[in-house]
């Protein structure tokens, strides 16, 4: 068995026997209503205490069954909070809940355990409350203090073969319940397509995605669509993702194992030979976020939400 500590895996001195593995895999997911089986031999699941459960059984791995427990540990709620952490500076914490309030259209970037969804969190709860916030997951995670909203997850197929719910069918059906704000804890596959034309329709959204960067995010956003059919072509998606996508944040864990945020970038909506337009709000400068010379798009929405997005951006 390993752990993971400060961002570091270390070997402990705990062995399981296959039995002893088995047992509890079978304990843990009695209470999430998923199974796993020879013919659907790997589960993603969360468990009671909010942490999140993978299984691959032997046969699939080499000798023995893979079990992978992600305990979270909030320790951040609130982008000030961040900023007390160290993950970015005040100013990028005050320009993103400005963002989230005047409801422009971000993508989360960054490797595994970068602290996407920790951020995505913390933003959500900049949201103002009279919204109705929507989020569709495959497994819960996202968790943030809102009046109204209505948090959806995928459910895997039954005995049956039947009864699956997929992250297109919640998206779809996200765009059905009135809401304000859409939230996706992870685009990964054909579903981006579905979140593309429900970000281009003017609902606000928020969402994560695995990157190493920011522009490899937005190509990866432009590549993902494709996926949902031969009839979907880069001639329509990479103009969508330039009009739909508002701001890019990037993050990253630090060689320490600290996680931060490395770039906040703004798509002002225009491209060219299929290469979408960015401009630096924050980048990283001599080992520090520091303000670029980009301005966000959609200067209207922070008008009407009150915000000197100018003078806001000044101070940085």
């Amino acid at each position: 068995m390993f752990v993971a500590r400060d961002g570091r895996h270390e070997l402990t001195n705990l062995v399981l026997t296959e039995s002893q593995v088995t047992e509890l895999v079978e304990r843990m997911l009695k209470t999430t209503g998923r199974r796993i089986d020879l013919s659907r031999p790997f589960v993603d699941a969360m468990l009671p205490g909010g942490h999140r459960l993978h299984v691959v059984l032997q046969g699939i791995t080499h000798g023995f069954t893979a079990v992978n427990i992600r305990k979270y540990v909030v320790r951040a709620h609130q982008l000030s909070e961040l900023v007390e952490l160290g993950s970015m500076p005040l100013e990028a914490a005050r320009f993103l809940e400005a963002s989230m309030r005047a409801g422009l259209n971000v993508l989360i970037a960054g490797g595994t355990q970068a602290g996407k969804t920790t951020l995505l969190n913390c933003m959500a709860a900049a949201i103002p409350g009279g919204e109705r916030v929507v989020s569709a997951e495959e497994v819960f995670e996202i968790q943030f203090a809102h009046p109204d909203w209505v948090a959806m997850q995928t459910r895997q197929e039954g005995l049956e073969g039947t009864g699956e719910v997929r992250l297109r069918d919640l998206i779809k059906e996200a765009l059905r319940m009135r809401p304000s704000r859409l939230i996706v804890g992870e685009v990964r596959a054909e579903e981006a397509l579905d979140l593309l034309l429900a970000l281009n329709s003017g609902l606000p959204g928020l969402c994560t995605i695995h990157a190493n960067s920011a522009r490899e995010a937005l190509t990866k956003a432009c590549t993902l669509p494709l996926l949902a059919g031969e009839n979907i072509s880069a001639r329509f998606v990479v103009p969508t993702v330039a009009s739909a996508v508002d701001l890019v944040v990037h993050l990253e864990v630090s060689t320490k194992g600290q996680r931060r945020v490395t770039e906040i970038v703004a798509v002002p909506g225009r491209s060219e030979s299929d290469i979408i337009e960015t401009t630096p709000i924050f980048e990283l400068v001599d080992g520090r976020l520091r303000r670029g010379l980009g301005m966000p798009p959609r200067l209207e929405n922070f008008e009407r939400a009150g915000i000197d997005v100018h003078r806001l951006l000044q101070g940085a």
